[in-house]
């Protein structure tokens, strides 16, 4: 623990809506999900008008769907999350060197290697008003929440004590006042089954968890995860905002609108999407040695499965053989709703395998499991919030698509709200949009989860 609130967490508030609204003016102020947009999908980021209708993020857009159906439903576009990403990493490493990437939209701050006058409330408090305006600016109009404390516990959960726009500084000595009246799945580490060992022992908030020694909680939930909830219970949390420029894992899943049964068709999705993931590596000039598939089935029930490789690779053979591999370790007869093909222990070099059939052909594909291939990935090639540009019409988004007809709105953030035109989904002066996004090495890996579906 630290003993002046040098530990800043910054959020930015419905990131992935709020970039959809950013960009679609014609969005601003209504209800926007973000998600998959298919019967299976799931929801990623709701905006604060969806919230008050009671949509919120890992609910199935068909629940979503049902709640606010007068929302605009939208697939992700991660080029765009990522370049206002990096423009708000930028602006964090503008304030100190120690910045602590979580994802694309959360990072720790370490304040003590920034330039400030001193290290009390009203200097860091000033710090974190001047950092939301420059977010705010950087980004063409984002919000961020900040919180700030002496442990990245406090400061994350004073982060979402007054959302959205928000500032909180908790002084030094006031961090249990803050965390006693929470409920206990504020700390990290209490999910739902920790959550429910603890309801069942008569806990319920931080400061009922507080009571319990520290010999009650390892015997109630082991050594480790006792000892630990044990600490935090009384704010007590040492972890250090630990600066890295290296992603932790590259991977792609993607949900499907009907459950999959022919091996054949499973293996064919599985190299495709080994492919994409190899295309990303390559692409961040890296290479990795831990594949893994992460498979749900019929019943809902999910599995992952992993290998490592004896040494690093970007081969896409390399990653696909073993991914088919780990795939038939597994009963899939029954039927596939979600595959995903993932890589880790990533490396910026290349150990050649020596023992790799250099031959090995992919899965072959005929005709029909062609052509069932072609039809999982339907509706991938436009897609609802999909930037498109036109020879005549100029930049725009989709808003919806079927039946060999595409409906754009021909708009972008600068424009204001624009007309909507129903086009021939062949139509050759009608193409996507590909935003030219720098590399920011400092960001996290982005799982694709199927932004299309």
């Amino acid at each position: 623990m630290r003993a002046e609130p040098t530990i800043l967490h910054l959020d930015l508030d419905a990131f992935y809506a709020a970039v959809e609204q950013r960009d679609k003016p014609s969005l601003r102020g209504r209800p926007v999900v973000v998600g998959g947009t298919g019967g299976r999908g799931v929801v990623a980021t709701a905006s604060y008008e969806a919230r008050a209708f009671g949509v919120g993020s890992a609910m199935s857009t068909a629940e979503a769907r049902r709640r606010c159906p007068n929302a605009a439903f939208l697939g992700g576009r991660f080029d765009a999350y990522r370049e206002a990403s990096g423009a708000v990493m930028r602006a964090l490493r503008e304030v100190s060197p120690v910045v602590e990437p979580l994802s694309l939209d959360e990072a720790y701050v370490d304040l003590e290697a920034a330039d400030l006058p001193d290290r009390s409330v009203a200097s860091v408090s000033a710090l974190a008003r001047t950092l939301r305006a420059r977010v705010h600016e950087v980004t063409g109009g984002l919000t961020a929440s900040v919180g700030i404390g002496t442990s990245k516990l406090v400061a994350k959960i004073a982060s979402d004590l007054d959302k959205p726009d928000g500032l909180v500084v908790v002084p030094p000595g006031l961090e249990r006042d803050v965390l006693r009246p929470m409920q206990v799945v504020v700390i990290p580490g209490v999910g739902p089954a920790t959550a429910e060992r603890l309801r069942r022992a008569g806990v319920h908030t931080v400061e009922e968890l507080e009571q319990l020694t520290e010999e009650e909680l390892v015997s109630l939930l082991g050594r480790a995860h006792g000892a630990a909830l044990h600490a935090m219970a009384r704010a007590e949390d040492p972890r250090r905002v630990e600066h890295t420029r290296e992603a932790k894992s590259v991977s792609v899943e993607d949900t499907y609108d009907t459950d999959h049964v022919d091996p054949r068709l499973i293996s064919a999705l599985l190299d495709r999407q080994s492919a994409k993931v190899t295309e990303r590596l390559r692409k961040a000039r890296l290479s990795g040695r831990t594949v893994s598939i992460k498979v749900r089935l019929h019943d809902f029930s999910t599995v992952s499965r992993s290998a490592t490789l004896a040494g690093p690779s970007d081969d896409g053979r390399v990653i696909a053989r073993v991914a088919r591999q780990l795939l038939r370790e597994l009963d899939t007869s029954g039927g596939v709703r979600l595959l995903g093909v993932g890589v880790s222990g990533l490396a910026d070099w290349i150990q050649e395998d020596l023992f790799a059939d250099e031959d090995q052909p992919p899965v072959e594909v005929d005709e029909d499991t062609q052509a069932a291939l072609d039809a999982a990935s339907r509706g991938r090639g436009w897609w609802p919030g999909m930037d498109v540009e036109h020879d005549a019409h100029g930049r725009g988004w989709v808003w919806g698509a079927g039946r060999g007809v595409v409906t754009v709105r021909f708009e972008t953030a600068e424009t204001g709200p624009g007309r909507v035109l129903s086009l021939q989904a062949d139509d050759p002066a009608l193409r996507a949009y590909v935003r030219p996004t720098p590399e920011d090495p400092d960001l996290p890996a982005v799982t694709d989860a199927g932004a299309g579906t």
